[in-house]
């Protein structure tokens, strides 16, 4: 019997959406190939042979977007210039290099998967010189404003969401034959909820036969709050289901609320998936993985925050498309409330078309395929360890 193929995946924990990619694609490997494959989950800044500041920028994301989003914006947009570029890749290959020779020592891998752009360079770094290198894809998790330092050249393939990401990878310097079109990876468990809206309600204890917005927070959503106190006096009858992302306070507060409408509350949900497709509004912010997460649930959008930067681009691509509408202010939220639900519904339906038609939720079945098409058909590992190691 031959030995398992082995996958490294790669994240990192600057929000959510990396590793929740990252998990659509382990969770769709060990669907497929769990006889046939191995799968490692890591994200290299936990590292202890990363420097201390690089680690720490996972916990500083949270607090440049709290405290000062425009200057994040700003060193956003100021990085992602062809010079600036450059010098991060170059100093981040450096400065990473050795958690990556150690880690490949230890996994050993047939083929490696980023969901996250700082990795590319320090593995290209690390494997300079060598003839016999582990194949290594990137997949971009967002849908429109995309940084550069996410299209590293000598990479094995780079997964993109949709064509407009895969024109601006060209734009940037990227082989059109590297450029795959997969779409943001999502959670098996989307494509695999077959049920009809009210059997799924009917389980969850929710009402049947009621418009159902589902609303996500987090401690990164800051006007929630305001947002649900309009729904919940919109005065037609409708439900709502709100999960606070492990956010105590959110939490408590939304359990003392005083609810004219049904309202079912959780601090986490792990069936997020679940409640996407028992839903028929998803309220939110504009980030990559809760944008393509409703897509590929067919469920439309109202997005009431932005955080500038990447998220602007996933509101864009949304509302262009025409299956989400922004609304940031409260008025804003009754005003596009009023216009969705007239009329039997007619515009919520809409949306709803759009954002199955945008909708990718085989996603992850499409990278996982990717990785296991070329974990098989590389030379042995023992060859390009050898060769990474100087034997």
């Amino acid at each position: 019997m031959e030995p398992k193929k082995r996958a490294l995946i790669l994240t990192a924990d600057a929000g959510f959406g990396h590793r929740s990619a990252a998990l659509a694609v382990r969770d769709a490997l060990l669907d497929k190939y769990a006889e046939e494959m191995t799968v490692d989950l890591i994200n290299p800044l936990d590292e202890p042979t990363t420097p201390t500041f690089l680690r720490d920028t996972q916990a500083d994301y949270d607090k440049y977007l709290h405290y000062v989003p425009d200057l994040y914006a700003l060193g956003y947009e100021a990085s992602d210039n062809l010079i600036p570029t450059a010098i991060l890749e170059r100093t981040i290959g450096v400065l990473l290099v050795d958690t990556m020779r150690k880690m490949f020592s230890q996994f050993k891998p047939d083929v490696v998967l980023s969901t996250y752009p700082w990795y590319q360079s320090a593995i290209s770094t690390m494997f300079t010189g060598r003839k016999n290198k582990t194949p290594q894809f990137t997949v971009v998790t967002d849908l429109s404003t995309v940084h550069r330092m996410w299209f590293h050249k000598k990479v094995t393939g780079c997964l993109v969401p949709n064509t407009l990401v895969a024109e601006l990878g060209m734009s940037y310097g990227m082989p059109l034959e590297k450029i795959i079109i997969t779409g943001i990876p999502v959670s098996p468990a989307i494509s695999k909820e077959k049920r009809d809206k009210n059997e799924i309600r009917k389980e969850l204890g929710w009402q049947p036969d009621l418009p159902t917005i589902l609303a996500v927070g987090s401690k990164r959503v800051e006007r929630l709050i305001d947002s649900l106190n309009v729904i919940n006096h919109f005065g037609a009858p409708i439900q709502v289901a709100v999960v606070c992302g492990r956010d105590e306070n959110l939490f408590r507060e939304l359990t003392h609320f005083e609810w004219h409408i049904p309202a079912y509350i959780y601090e986490y949900s792990d069936q997020v998936p679940t409640l996407m497709k028992a839903s028929d509004l998803m309220l939110c912010k504009a980030g990559g993985l809760i944008v393509t997460e409703s897509l590929a649930s067919g469920l439309p959008m109202m997005l009431t925050e932005i955080i500038p930067g990447q998220e602007t681009g996933n509101a864009e691509y949304v509302t262009a498309y025409g299956a989400a509408d922004m609304a940031e202010s409260p008025i804003a939220i009754l005003e596009c409330m009023s216009h969705l639900m007239k009329d039997d519904q007619a515009l919520l339906k809409k949306r709803a078309a759009n954002a199955k038609f945008l909708g990718q939720p085989e996603s992850a079945y499409a990278a996982a395929d990717i990785l296991w098409k070329s974990a098989s058909s590389t030379e042995t590992k023992k060859s390009s360890h050898r060769q990474l190691l100087g034997r």
